[in-house]
C-alpha cells in the first residue's frame, strides 16, 4: 500500500486523518511546519503528499516550489475555504490538486486515489503499457520514467500525462481542453494559461538535456502537437 505523508500545522485535522487513512491501509506519516517537512519529504520521499497552503516558518507553496527542484512526488493542496488562494499558481508550480478543507475524509480519500492512479500510469486500471519511443525520447507509463537521448528528465505527473498524450500521435494537434482531458481528473478545473505553463516547463526540463530540443511545437490558436521524426 502506498505511503502518505500529511502536512498541516492543525495536530487535530493531521490525527484525524492519519487514523482514517491508515484504518484505509496506506502507512502515513505526518509533519506539522513546512521546514521539518521539506527535510522528511526530501531524504524520504512517500508516494503522495497532502499539503496545508498556511503553515508557519515555511508555506505549503514554499515547500512545493523547492520540492519540485528536485522531486516529482505528487502533491494535493489542503485550503481553507476562506482562503484567497491562486489555484493557477498553484497548478503552475507543480501541484496536482486542491482540495479544500472542511472536507469529508471519503472525499479526499477519492481524491487521492486518482493522483495515485495518474501518478501510476493508471496500471491498475487499462494494464500494463509498453514504453513509448519516439526518436531520442523514451517515456515508460508503468514506472513513470522519462528519457530523452538516454538522459533522465524529471517530470511531474501532469507533466508526463500530458507529454504522453503528445507523444502517442506524432504530428497531430492537441488543443487544450485535450491536453486537460488527459492530465487532469475530470473533477479539476484549470484554465489554458495552466496548460501553457507546463507546456513552458516541459521545454525548459527538456531543454536542460539538449539546448536544441524543439519536439514540443506550438500552433497558435490551435494547441500542441509533438514534432514528427
Amino acid at each position: 500500500m502506498a505511503t502518505l505523508a500529511l502536512v498541516d500545522d492543525d495536530e487535530n485535522i493531521v490525527e484525524s486523518l492519519k487514523m482514517f487513512f491508515e484504518a484505509e491501509g496506506y502507512k502515513v506519516r505526518s509533519y506539522h511546519d513546512g521546514q521539518s517537512a521539506l527535510t522528511a519529504l526530501t531524504e524520504t520521499p512517500p508516494d503522495l503528499v497532502v499539503l496545508d497552503v498556511k503553515m508557519p516558518k515555511m508555506d505549503g507553496m514554499e515547500v512545493l516550489r523547492r520540492l519540485r527542484q528536485t522531486s516529482d512526488i505528487p502533491v494535493i493542496f489542503l485550503t481553507s475555504k476562506d482562503e484567497e488562494i491562486d489555484e493557477v499558481i498553484g497548478f503552475n508550480i507543480g501541484a496536482d490538486d486542491f482540495v479544500r478543507k472542511p472536507c469529508s475524509n471519503r472525499l479526499l480519500s477519492e481524491r487521492v486515489k486518482a493522483v495515485l492512479r495518474r501518478s501510476r500510469g493508471n496500471v491498475e486500471l487499462e494494464g500494463d503499457q509498453k514504453p513509448i519511443v519516439r526518436g531520442r525520447l523514451v517515456l515508460d507509463p508503468n514506472r513513470h520514467v522519462c528519457s530523452w537521448d538516454g538522459e533522465p528528465v524529471r517530470l511531474t505527473v501532469t507533466e508526463f500525462l500530458i507529454l504522453l498524450a503528445l507523444a502517442q500521435r506524432p504530428g497531430f494537434v492537441k488543443n487544450r481542453d485535450q491536453l486537460m482531458d488527459a492530465a487532469y481528473d475530470d473533477q479539476i478545473y484549470v484554465d489554458d494559461r495552466t496548460i501553457d505553463s507546463h507546456i513552458k516547463r516541459l521545454r525548459k526540463k527538456f531543454r536542460e538535456v539538449d539546448g536544441e530540443f524543439d519536439a514540443i511545437e506550438t500552433l497558435y490558436g490551435v494547441g500542441y502537437r509533438y514534432k514528427e521524426s
